[in-house]
C-alpha cells in the first residue's frame, strides 16, 4: 500500500496531457481544474479497482482480469462504458496476440539462420577435411572462397539450363 495519501494520485502531467488532448485547441483549463480533474481520476481508478478486486475475490481469485473490470463497471452502474472498454480490451488483447506471433517468428527465422550458419560450417569443415586427404592443408579463407565459387557455379548452370 502506498505509504502517503498522495501517492495514490495518478500524475498531473500525463492527466494535463489527457485533458489537452481532449479538449479543443483554444479551450483552457486552469490549474484549479487540472487538480480537481486529477483527483476524480485518481478515485475512479481506485473505485474501479477496489471494485474489481470484489468481483474476482468472489471467484475466489487473486488475480483482477479484465473481464472482472468490465464487471465491476457493471456493478458501479457505468453500463455506458462496458461496451467501449470491451472494445479496447478486444484490440489490446489482438494487440498482445501479434507482438507474441511476431516474436516468435523473428526467433524462429534467428534459429534457421544459426542453423543455416552451422550446417554451412559443417559443410566448410568437411570440404577443407577431405581436400588435406589429397593436398597440403589450405587456409580458411581458401575454403571459403572455394565454397563461393561452387555456389556461383551452381546458380550459373541453373541459370544455363
Amino acid at each position: 500500500m502506498a505509504e502517503k495519501p498522495e501517492d495514490l494520485n495518478l500524475p498531473t502531467s500525463i492527466v494535463t496531457k489527457i485533458i489537452k488532448d481532449c479538449l479543443p485547441g483554444n479551450c483552457k483549463v486552469s490549474k484549479e481544474a487540472n487538480a480537481a480533474i486529477a483527483k476524480a481520476a485518481s478515485v475512479f481508478v481506485l473505485y474501479t479497482t477496489s471494485s474489481a478486486n470484489a468481483v474476482a475475490q468472489k471467484s475466489n481469485r487473486k488475480t483482477i482480469s479484465g473481464q472482472d473490470v468490465i464487471s465491476a463497471m457493471t456493478d458501479m452502474e457505468f453500463d455506458k462504458f462496458v461496451k467501449p472498454l470491451e472494445n479496447s480490451l478486444a484490440l489490446w488483447k489482438k494487440s498482445q496476440q501479434e507482438k507474441k506471433n511476431t516474436a516468435a517468428k523473428k526467433k524462429a527465422e534467428k534459429e534457421a539462420a544459426a542453423n543455416k550458419d552451422s550446417s554451412d560450417s559443417a559443410a566448410v569443415a568437411g570440404s577443407s577435411a577431405d581436400s588435406s586427404k589429397d593436398a597440403a592443408p589450405a587456409a580458411a579463407e581458401d575454403d571459403e572462397v572455394m565454397v563461393v565459387d561452387s555456389e556461383k557455379e551452381k546458380e550459373s548452370s541453373k541459370k544455363e539450363s
